[in-house]
């Protein structure tokens, strides 16, 4: 389990977040909405270490990961995909994926042949630099990169943007088979709401820094987190 507690992060003089709590369970989606610049991706960088917070606690199953860097997070099981993908693009398809090797031990430094299930496109591309790629290719190849590092938890950040929308259907299904599997949390953020509305479990909208509203999948109400997030 993923703990976020009553954090607060700060760039500088300016509080991006304010105590903001959230949990994520395994075999859970747990979604994150908001507009944009209201602290989404801030949060997402502080459980994957990539800003200190200021206050609070950040827990994955009872481990208090203040201090550790990104990749002793991702050694805990953490493993990110961020907006905008940060693939490699000179590295083949293959060594994209390989990269994912390093928090691993190394009798399990392979690619499971799941993935390909998964993202078959990427089975016929592994000798293809991952910047020949076409964005929705490069989002499934940072996906499965990830996934690579046999996480725990699993943190999305806006995994739609600028997806057409075949390829948003196949992220969607990934997304709910790796639920179904039970055996890891999924933080996902996401602007597209009907896509958010189809996977979460629990749900918590963002302004200014703060968690506004939240609930779990019956509580969902559509009309009232339109209006909070829309611009």
């Amino acid at each position: 389990m993923l703990s976020v507690e009553a954090v607060d992060l700060h760039y500088g003089a300016a509080q991006a977040l304010r105590r903001v709590s959230l949990t994520a369970l395994p075999g859970e989606v747990t979604c994150v909405l908001g507009r944009n610049g209201v602290g989404k991706t801030s949060l997402m960088r502080a459980i994957v270490g990539q800003h200190p917070v200021s206050g609070g606690r950040i827990m994955l199953e009872g481990v208090d990961l203040a201090g550790m860097r990104p990749e002793d997070r991702t050694r805990c099981g953490i493993a990110f995909v961020p907006q905008g993908r940060e693939i490699f693009p000179l590295l083949t398809v293959r060594e994209n994926l390989e990269t994912g090797f390093a928090p691993l031990r190394r009798t399990e430094r392979f690619v499971p042949e799941e993935l390909f299930d998964l993202f078959p496109v990427l089975k016929s591309m592994l000798g293809r630099r991952g910047g020949d790629l076409s964005g929705g290719q490069q989002q499934q190849l940072a996906l499965a990169r990830a996934l690579v590092t046999r996480p725990k938890v699993l943190v999305l950040d806006e995994p739609t943007e600028g997806i057409q929308p075949s390829i948003i259907k196949d992220i969607g299904r990934t997304i709910g088979y790796l639920r179904q599997r039970g055996d890891m949390a999924i933080v996902l953020v996401e602007q597209y709401l009907d896509f958010a509305k189809e996977l979460a479990d629990r749900w918590h909208v963002m302004d200014r820094g703060e968690i506004t509203l939240a609930g779990d999948r019956a509580s969902f109400d559509e009309g009232e987190i339109r209006r909070r997030v829309s611009v």
